[in-house]
């Protein structure tokens, strides 16, 4: 069955609109996509009945603590874990990393060490940081592989070492688009006796998650890449979240997974993110697939990774054939399925945020910068206050936007 594009794009309200008679074409889809029209209006229809707080034997509370665990049990489905009380959610990857990294570090010993890569977004390697300075870790360096683009296990044997505590990576890079083999290095990580915490915040809009078959110990994503709410979603291995230290308020239980989702939680975006869950089912149905709500999500996702292939193919070998363009990232076709479809350039002439500007006034959203990937930046020797233009694609995009995009940049470059 093909990609039912038309289905798809009938269900966001904002790729509809324009302006001045423009249409938008929407290529900024790793800092955040658009959302179904259902999100919007779970979100509304919570606010307008269960908008009260937890715990209370009145209907709207009662209202609100289920919408609190239906998006637990969600999450739990699309990232195949064991149960909700895995699921921790806050307001954004960022914040719960830097939470939680106090909660996973605490009993670590000065000199112990962690292992962060030259791969990650920032927010897989500032919060590490800053609790190896408060506590005298010991910070080991991991970096990509300039041929492969991705993080290769021999790499990780070399900076392994007997005081190794955590290896924080990412599943894919928010710059280069590359998917590095999580379960791969994890394995090797685990055997040496450290904690693995895995970034997949970019790889979780194009990929079914399973956090199981990536033998990690914690991973987390960000709704608002899957076209859901401005949230934070972490996984943790019940076991590890049970013994854990948390920080919280006093009158807080240890009732997983609630003891390390600090205050009052955002419960109208909960509602939202649910309903988020429910869209990928009704997108593998769509596509053709059967059964449990897990299993529909593995068929949209099925479906989806055909369709984006096919058109981050198209967008990768238009921009290679621009001549000043480099492609910063995989552009060989036989390795496509190694990429998330997140295609970062940078040109030999105009800066990124020219040719951002240039495109902006063609109504074709895209960002430049090093976008938070500074440790990428830095690698592929490419100065940190240029970056590079990114160009992101989502399964609602079209070869259409592909071709337009393409047409605007080569117009953008000519000497």
């Amino acid at each position: 069955m093909s990609f039912p594009i038309a289905a798809v794009r009938a269900r966001f309200p904002a790729l509809a609109a324009t302006d001045a008679g423009r249409a938008r074409t929407y290529l900024d889809n790793p800092a955040g996509t658009q959302v179904p029209a259902s999100v919007a209006e779970a979100v509304a229809r919570c606010m307008l009945e269960a908008n009260a707080n937890l715990g209370g034997a009145f209907a709207t509370s009662l209202a609100a603590d289920r919408v609190v665990e239906a998006a637990h049990a969600a999450m739990a489905e699309f990232l195949g874990a064991d149960g909700p009380e895995e699921i921790v959610i806050g307001p954004n990857m960022t914040t719960l990393t830097l939470h939680l990294s106090r909660s996973i570090c605490r009993d670590f010993k000065p000199g112990d060490e962690i292992i962060l890569t030259r791969m990650d977004h920032e927010g897989d390697v500032a919060p590490w940081l800053e609790i190896a300075a408060d506590m005298g870790l010991v910070v080991r360096w991991l970096p990509f592989d300039r041929e492969t683009w991705r993080i290769e296990p021999e790499a990780l044997d070399a900076v392994l070492s007997e005081r190794t505590r955590l290896l924080a990576l990412n599943h894919a890079s928010n710059l280069t688009g590359s998917i590095n083999d999580v379960a791969a290095l994890a394995a090797r990580a685990r055997a040496a006796g450290a904690l693995v915490y895995v970034d997949s915040v970019q790889f979780a809009p194009h990929g079914a998650v399973d956090v199981r078959a990536l033998g990690c110990d914690f991973l987390v994503c960000s709704s608002y890449k899957f076209f859901g709410p401005h949230l934070g979603i972490l996984w943790g291995r019940r076991e590890l979240l049970a013994e854990m230290h948390a920080y919280k308020c006093r009158c807080v239980g240890e009732e997983l997974p609630h003891k390390y989702e600090t205050g009052t939680p955002q419960i109208e975006l909960l509602a939202g993110l649910t309903e988020t869950v429910d869209y990928y089912a009704w997108l593998g149905a769509e596509a053709g697939g059967t059964g449990s709500r897990r299993q529909l999500i593995e068929a949209a996702f099925a479906a989806s990774i055909a369709y984006e292939t096919d058109l981050a193919g198209c967008l990768i070998l238009g921009l290679s054939e621009l001549p000043g363009i480099t492609v910063q990232g995989i552009s060989n076709p036989n390795r496509f399925a190694e990429r998330v479809p997140t295609v970062s350039i940078t040109h030999d002439r105009m800066a990124p945020d020219a040719m951002a500007a240039a495109l902006a006034g063609q109504g074709i959203f895209v960002w430049s910068g090093h976008n938070y990937a500074l440790e990428v930046v830095r690698h592929l020797g490419l100065d940190e206050k240029v970056g590079v233009l990114r160009i992101g694609l989502a399964h609602y995009n079209t070869i259409d936007e592909v071709e337009r995009v393409l047409a605007a940049v080569a117009a953008a470059t000519v000497a």
